[in-house]
């Protein structure tokens, strides 16, 4: 049985990141360790799972995730998603993961160039990562999302979805007009994981939903 109390889980603060408290709030419920670890860190080596937190990294200059994917940490976390350890970008995170290729397709601006803010359904469309194992597949959960720029876009759809990379779709409407409806993806390993959507803004019932709550047991299971 795993050892919760062993369970490093470091959390990334760029400059304009404000998902970072939320997301620690989840991963210390479920019984995980949560450290802070920023822009201008090396070593990723006593953290056994890396959350790339949303926000507005550098302000969402030249377009979101842009800037951060230069920053000395990515290569960390770039060595670290090598090796086969969790990654997971949460909504500007997500968007980073899409910057530095570790995860296939881009996340655009919205179809209608506004920012939403809303909860939605979404299906779990594969459970093979470590961030959505403990669902069912074809499951439907509700979480909120908060971008201006998730629309997702990929020149090599066919092969996102043959390859069993497609995380999570929307299930009520396609508010950004994402190919597919598509809001979270993985790369081929299935230990890289980005999605648009917030879970740790859906990790109680006071928060609405607990649905959210799965993505942080799924890694210490």
């Amino acid at each position: 049985m795993t050892d919760l109390t062993d369970v490093n889980v470091g959390i990334t603060r760029f400059p304009g990141t404000n998902c970072d408290r939320d997301i620690a709030y989840a991963v210390d419920l479920v019984g995980a360790n949560s450290h802070y670890v920023y822009w201008n860190e090396t070593d990723l080596s006593k953290m056994d799972v890396i959350i790339i937190a949303g926000g507005f990294s550098y302000g969402d200059y030249l377009r979101a995730g842009a800037i951060a994917s230069i920053t000395p940490i990515i290569d960390a976390i770039k060595q670290f998603a090598k090796e086969g350890k969790p990654v997971l970008g949460i909504c500007n995170g997500a968007q980073i993961l899409g910057e530095i290729d570790l995860v296939p397709g881009l996340f655009i601006e919205n179809e209608n160039a506004r920012f939403i803010c809303e909860s939605r359904k979404l299906k779990i469309n594969t459970t093979r990562t470590p961030f959505t194992k403990l669902y069912d597949k074809n499951q439907i959960v509700e979480m909120p999302i908060a971008h201006k720029e998730g629309r997702y876009y990929t020149e090599d759809l066919d092969s996102v979805i043959d390859n069993d990379q497609v995380v999570l779709t929307f299930e009520d409407g396609n508010p950004n007009g994402s190919m597919n409806g598509i809001t979270g993806v993985c790369n081929i390993e299935g230990n890289v994981v980005a999605v648009m959507p917030h879970p740790e803004r859906a990790a109680e019932d006071l928060l609405r939903s607990h649905d959210g709550l799965n993505f942080f047991k799924s890694f210490i299971d």
